[in-house]
């Protein structure tokens, strides 16, 4: 076994290495750009090396820094993780160059199992059926949309270099397939360095079944059954389970079967993941995707089942152990179901988030595991992946870990970034989800019935309490003036009403009157309400565990927040509530008169500009384009106009709501 392993990667993965390096009495090295000088990783690690600036062209896919790091501290192998340069077939070249053990396949594999098109002519000559599609390699733009004319629409557009759900394209109208095939090549290019597309016929209403194979350098290959992955967002999963409700043991061997073909018929050795589309209606008609020849983010669901430590098993591979189990040996126990949380708003339409992690509580107990790279004061940026950390629950049956997952859900607290944990927890108890009744599409279906719409009335409630709380004198500071306290007293006379004028983000602006009552409670109007509600308790500020509790109207409620109310949560859903000054943007509003100032969405990167001031625009036409976390988003004109204001330029990084421009309408839209 290795004295030395460096981690090339940052972030949950990272850790989650270092964790089983470090049960193993293996020393660990990790690696940082300058943005994760101070990220959990870094402090985990026995030692740490810094590789670059932030970028992670300078710095996490550099290749060069990455060796030196390795050859500095001593290294004998390089744990790739997943992403960045783990399916890298140079990077694995170049390890071996260097005398390094690359933990994962040779480098031939991961070439022949990256390129999606060689894949599938691979794997179809050992006799796994594949998704009927575009056959050959380097195909033009001409020539993808002839494939795609003739396999009917819909159609799948694909990057033939990665995997990840990044740069595809589900294209149902033939008018649209130019502009998805340009838009699918930048982020392929963005995304793997190669913009080479292929087009695949789209099944209707399909379920994504992978299964995780696991091979030596002894010519001994091994599946650990299957994961359902179907719970998808724009082609990215976010709920994964172990085993899937969909197969029976005839499938499950057939498909298992098929896997080990597959990676026999590349020469695979290590952990990998062959993936499969599968009819829901008829399970038994599967048809291989891909091969990932890494550990999968979702890797933790089948170690549960199975009792197994891939990352373990993959540095024991890489040594040159054989396996010490056989397929016989393997067995299934149990029910696993994996949440991804990330940085994103679902109530600005999955827009990225960013921030600083003020706050921060993640569940453990009986049956749940937390996967994290977060720690209290982790800056969350645009450069890198928005994926923070994953929640996993076990149990002996899909219900138990399903209603496991869920709880462990609502204790997920990450106040000062935006995640989708509220998300996945109301999604987790969606119907279909239950009943195990998924395919790729349910998510985007159902995504407005599961996101919230309207903020709570008791989060503006508790935002008010703890701003005046913030005003209250401290405890045991003596006798008290009574006017000094901020409960609305006054001599002789009826308590006044102070007013909170307070904004979320995406919401409209809402005004809270606060006043103490004689009892010692409160009163709470909400805007132009005709009649108070009455509640109590909540005086106190935040203590140090981050809970505020306090009754309204007789209902007790419950926030983790931070003092001043600026961040509150509940339920794994995290609401910014932030001071609105109605004068300030009152002058604003008639500052601009009638011009819409287009802002950006989310923190991040100016990519593309298709306008100047001075340009006439029409309603919907692209103007710029805002890319974050290896996602694009286009701005549009709200509606025709003149480019009055143009403050960015291509590679200009924004704040999120930071203005972009300003378009002032046309005379027939003003009229």
């Amino acid at each position: 076994m290795f004295e030395t392993v460096l981690v090339a990667n940052r972030g949950e993965i990272a850790v989650r290495v270092i964790r089983t390096l470090r049960s193993m009495g293996v020393r660990s090295v990790a690696v940082f750009s300058d943005a994760d000088a101070d990220a959990r990783h870094v402090r985990e690690a026995d030692t740490a090396v810094r590789i670059g600036p932030a970028p992670a062209a300078e710095s996490y896919l550099s290749v060069d820094r990455i060796l030196e790091a390795a050859a500095r501290t001593g290294a004998g192998a390089v744990h790739p993780g997943y992403g960045f340069l783990a399916e890298n077939a140079g990077f694995a070249r170049a390890c071996a160059e260097a005398g390094l053990v690359f933990v994962g396949p040779p480098a031939q594999a991961i070439a022949l199992m990256g390129d999606k098109i060689r894949a599938k002519e691979t794997v179809r000559a050992a006799g796994v059926p594949v998704v009927p599609g575009s056959s050959g390699s380097g195909l033009s733009d001409d020539r993808l949309a002839e494939a795609a004319g003739e396999m009917g629409m819909p159609v799948l557009l694909k990057p033939s270099a990665g995997g990840g759900g990044k740069g595809m394209r589900l294209v149902r109208e033939p008018e649209r397939l130019a502009d998805e095939i340009a838009a699918a090549r930048r982020e392929a290019r963005a995304s793997f360095g190669d913009d080479t597309l292929l087009v695949e016929r789209w099944i209707e209403r399909p379920r994504h079944i992978e299964i995780q194979v696991l091979a030596d350098a002894h010519g001994n290959v091994v599946h650990l059954g299957e994961r359902e992955c179907s719970l998808q967002r724009r082609h990215q999963k976010v709920i994964e389970e172990a085993p899937s409700v969909l197969l029976d043991e005839a499938t499950r061997a057939a498909m298992g079967e098929a896997a080990v073909q597959a990676a026999r018929s590349c020469g695979y050795v290590g952990a990998g993941t062959v993936e499969f589309i599968v009819p829901g209606g008829d399970p038994s008609s599967y048809y291989f995707m891909e091969m990932n020849t890494r550990l999968q983010v979702e890797h933790p669901v089948t170690e549960l089942i199975t009792g197994l430590d891939l990352v373990e098993w993959q540095l024991r591979v890489a040594a040159g152990e054989p396996l010490a189990l056989a397929q016989q040996d393997v067995t299934l126990t149990g029910h696993a179901v994996e949440a991804r949380i990330c940085a994103e708003d679902p109530a600005r339409g999955f827009l990225p988030s960013g921030g600083t992690v003020l706050r921060l509580s993640e569940p453990r107990g009986d049956g749940v595991r937390t996967d994290s790279g977060l720690s209290e004061g982790t800056e969350v940026g645009s450069l890198y992946d928005p994926m923070l950390s994953k929640v996993i629950a076990y149990g002996p049956d899909r219900a138990t870990a399903l209603r496991r997952l869920r709880a462990a859900l609502a204790e997920t607290v990450t106040l000062g970034v935006q995640t989708n944990a509220g998300f996945l927890r109301r999604l987790l108890a969606h119907p279909a989800v239950v009943a195990g009744e998924l395919d790729t599409g349910l998510v985007e279906r159902d995504a407005a019935g599961l996101t919230r719409d309207e903020v709570p009335a008791e989060v503006y409630a508790a935002a008010a309490l703890l701003r005046r709380a913030g005003l209250d004198p401290a405890p045991g500071s003596g006798w008290v003036d009574p006017f000094s306290v901020p409960d609305g007293w006054r001599l002789g006379g009826e308590r006044a009403w102070t007013a909170h004028h307070l904004r979320v983000p995406g919401h409209d602006p809402v005004t809270v009157r606060l006043r103490g009552t004689a009892d010692g409670g409160f009163e709470l109007l909400f805007d132009d309400a005709e009649s108070p509600v009455r509640g109590s308790g909540g005086t106190a500020t935040v203590g140090t565990d981050s809970r505020f509790t306090f009754r309204l109207d007789g209902v007790s409620h419950t926030f983790a927040a931070l003092p001043g109310g600026t961040w509150l949560g509940r339920d794994g859903d995290a609401w910014q509530v932030r001071d609105h000054d109605p004068v300030a943007a009152s002058l604003s509003r008639a500052g601009h008169a009638g011009a819409d100032s287009l802002t950006a969405p989310m923190p991040g990167t100016v990519t593309v500009v298709k306008v100047a001031v001075g340009d006439e625009v029409s309603a919907g036409q692209s103007l710029l384009v805002v890319e974050a976390m290896k996602m694009e988003h286009v701005i549009s004109a709200p509606h025709a106009g003149t480019v009055t204001e143009l403050d960015v330029g291509p590679g200009t990084t924004v704040a999120m709501d930071q203005v972009l421009a300003v378009i002032a309408p046309a005379e027939e839209e003003t009229a």
